[in-house]
């Protein structure tokens, strides 16, 4: 591990509050550490997972439309609200590493096919091709896969939003890889065949001030079950 904590500068929030500063997850906290290689940020639309996960992005230098510290190209909303209200806990900092971004990725996309006109190198971090000449899927994977590497930090954004239930379960295997060859993860998710990665760490965005929760415990795990069970009972109210 090597990103330890995160810590939400409060005495730096604007006194009038707003968006993102009122959310009630991030109430009353100041640290919030991390204690696994894997953590994930659950919490329903608008509960401020997302926009932490981008405040992180930010002070690592990655960015925030997608990509690493390398990748420097023009997104409309691009932003990141929290990312000066947040400081990073290092033990030791790393420069290396990827941000995600599942909404913006078709312009990731296209920045790296101008990349390649100028430095050519066959696509080798991203399967060999164009990600635009890929499914959505393949390419997400094709992502993960080949432009991932161990001793770094990956901050994901919704990845599961172009892949199958088989490719995430095929995403938790190579997570496992690269967390063995040295790789930390932060991710924010609705989907909880990724949230079952064995000792993750899953932060609720749902409860005031934001709390760890099991994983059987979550609202995604216990509804997902409860239809898988029986189907028909959702139908018959």
């Amino acid at each position: 591990m090597y990103l330890h904590a995160i810590i939400l500068r409060r005495e730096l929030f604007p006194a009038k509050g707003g968006y993102p500063f009122s959310l009630p997850a991030y109430q009353g906290v100041e640290e919030i550490p991390l204690t696994s290689s894997v953590t994930f940020f659950i919490g329903e639309n608008g509960s401020g997972k997302s926009t932490l996960l981008e405040a992180v992005a930010y002070q690592c230098g990655f960015h925030t439309a997608g990509g690493s510290r390398n990748n420097l190209y023009h997104v409309d909303r691009a932003e990141a609200a929290l990312g000066d209200y947040v400081r990073l806990s290092w033990r030791p900092k790393v420069t290396n590493g990827f941000f995600l971004r599942a909404e913006s990725f078709y312009q990731f996309a296209s920045h790296i096919d101008e990349v390649e006109k100028d430095y050519p190198t066959g696509y080798r971090s991203y399967g060999g091709r164009s990600l635009h000449e890929q499914s959505h899927g393949e390419s997400f994977f094709s992502l993960f896969a080949h432009r991932f590497r161990g001793k770094g930090i990956y901050l994901l954004d919704e990845p599961e939003a172009a892949l199958s239930p088989m490719r995430q379960i095929a995403f938790l295997y190579l997570m496992q890889e690269l967390v063995e060859e040295g790789a930390q993860f932060l991710i924010a998710t609705h989907s909880p065949i990724l949230m079952g990665f064995p000792g993750a760490r899953i932060l609720s965005f749902d409860t005031s001030p934001l709390t760890e929760v099991r994983y059987e415990e979550t609202e995604h795990y216990q509804l997902t079950r409860r239809f898988l069970e029986n189907p028909r009972a959702f139908w018959d109210i």
